[in-house]
């Protein structure tokens, strides 16, 4: 069967009675499950996987994709309403979303989260059609030293995230590499920084993490400012409609870092949550308003939203084409493959043509649902923010304790979810950006076994990062992106000294 053929037959699973209610199922549950702190994507799938048992594979699989997606699409909503990313994947997402929820435009921002997640959806589904076999060859050519080489260009990218000083940026990147590393050494055994408490064994979650910097701190801040009346301002929703202005502002990012983030989620475990930091960071970098960033720009809520739903759909490329998991959510997913006694890879577009084209073609009609059903649904996801004010910090102080609670059932982690709280908010306070910690804790277990696995291939030798084409070229562009705004700033200091000559003489 030829892609055309294969495609068609896809759509036909997909545009069925069956296949339309249990794609409708998947993305609202999903949706549902992203809006709560704490209940991810890898739990839904996990949960669902007993309860498909026995059911058709094809539209067990469909829902379960539509679960995964509309997961990252409702993620947005308590990033931008509470500051509280449900998800790692939504993190960048609060960057701007929560500003333009703090200036009474949480409407526009949810319509905005809602069209640039749709955009990145499309264009990706559209990609996985016509490119899926050939992307699926490319994604197999990266190892350790190529995702070394990629992370460390995601992470050159730290002093765009900061507002201010770049040092206070820095130096909150370097702690989030050191909380990185408490917890057993993968590779040898040895327990790091746990100062022989049982249960820093594991490390910690980034979930006690993410709601202790953004949520935990913010609720500190409400209630610290409780007599300030600006406050009282940003309850208000605000139009949810879009001018031309805005459209032209979201058209460029969107499309962009559909590509971008669909391209990063072909790669095995990259996954969405580097798509939307290197989304966001390059939309920034490229951005002619870049000092917006931050405070509420409109392409800086686009970029990430539409990178990390383009992610999704990328990570099952190597999924579905080679049967290698390309995020967590997709590990657990080729997990619920195998119990229904599936194997996904080369074979799989041949010999199950109707579950590798059905999945795909369900994407597309899933996206259509999610906008569908979200966009009549935001002026009422929105009153959120008209509960009283006492009411939804204890509602956030309850829904951050109950999904760090539900994660581990460890009494300690609530006691550490405090303690990243205090963190946040001295950060707040001295002008420490949360963003760089965030970022730098992310990627800083994945860049150390890259690292490590790059080293033992070349038995100690650093030449293994120039003597690879890829790794070559990621190198260069990540010296290229530091150099650049060092070579900006003298620029602007050369204009600004010539312009003050000018102005004296």
């Amino acid at each position: 069967m030829g892609s055309i053929e294969g495609i068609l037959s896809g759509f036909q699973v997909a545009f069925s009675l069956e296949g339309i209610l249990f794609v409708l199922i998947g993305v609202f549950v999903g949706t549902f499950i992203g809006m709560m702190p704490g209940l991810g994507p890898i739990s839904a799938i996990a949960i669902m996987i007993p309860i498909t048992y026995g059911m058709n594979p094809t539209m067990a699989l469909v829902m379960m994709a539509g679960v995964y997606y509309g997961a990252v699409f409702g993620g947005s909503t308590s990033s931008i309403l509470l500051n509280a990313p449900g998800i790692s994947g939504t993190v960048a997402t609060s960057f701007d979303g929560y500003p333009m929820a703090q200036k009474g435009q949480a409407g526009k921002a949810l319509a905005i989260a809602a069209i640039s997640s749709f955009v990145g959806g499309t264009i990706s589904v559209i990609l996985l059609m016509l490119f899926a076999p050939v992307l699926a060859a490319v994604a197999i050519s990266f190892g350790p030293p190529e995702y070394f080489a990629l992370m460390l260009l995601g992470l050159s990218a730290v002093s765009s995230l900061s507002d201010g000083s770049h040092v206070k940026a820095l130096i909150a990147a370097t702690v989030g590499f050191i909380i990185a590393t408490v917890g057993i050494d993968a590779q040898s055994g040895t327990p790091r920084f746990t100062f022989g408490n049982a249960s820093l064994l594991e490390g910690i979650d980034f979930l006690i993490i993410a709601l202790g910097l953004f949520a935990i701190a913010e609720v500190a801040s409400l209630i610290l400012r409780r007599h300030d009346r600006t406050i009282q301002d940003q309850q208000n929703i605000g139009s949810l409609k879009l001018s031309k202005e805005d459209y032209k502002d979201i058209r460029g990012p969107a499309g962009r870092q559909s590509i971008l983030g669909f391209i990063i989620g072909v790669l095995p475990g990259a996954g969405a949550t580097i798509a939307s930091f290197i989304g966001y960071i390059t939309e920034k970098r490229i951005a002619k308003d870049k000092d917006e960033f931050g405070k509420g720009s409109v392409k800086g809520l686009a970029a990430p939203e539409a990178a990390n739903n383009a992610a999704t759909s990328g990570s099952f490329v190597p999924l579905l084409s080679l049967g290698i998991p390309g995020s967590g959510t997709t590990a657990v997913m080729l997990g619920a493959f195998l119990v229904m006694g599936l194997q996904p890879g080369p074979q799989m577009m041949t010999d199950r043509p109707e579950i590798f084209w059905g999945i795909i073609a369900s994407m597309y009609i899933g996206n259509i649902f999610l906008l569908i059903l979200n966009l009549p649904l935001i002026p009422y996801i929105a009153k959120v923010l008209k509960t009283p004010r006492p009411m939804l910090i204890s509602l956030v102080i309850v829904f951050s304790l109950i999904g760090v609670y539900s994660v581990s059932f460890n009494t300690f982690h609530l006691y550490l979810l405090l303690a990243f709280g205090v963190i946040g908010y001295l950060m707040r306070l001295f002008s420490f950006p949360a963003p760089p910690f965030i970022l730098a804790f992310i990627l800083g277990g994945m860049m150390e076994q890259s690292l490590r696995q790059s080293l033992t291939i070349s038995n100690g030798s650093l030449m293994i990062f120039l003597e690879r084409p890829i790794t070559l070229s990621l190198v260069v562009l990540t010296v290229f992106s530091l150099y650049i705004p060092v070579f900006q700033n003298k620029k602007k200091k050369q204009l600004v000294g010539e312009h003050g000559e000018e102005i004296n003489s």
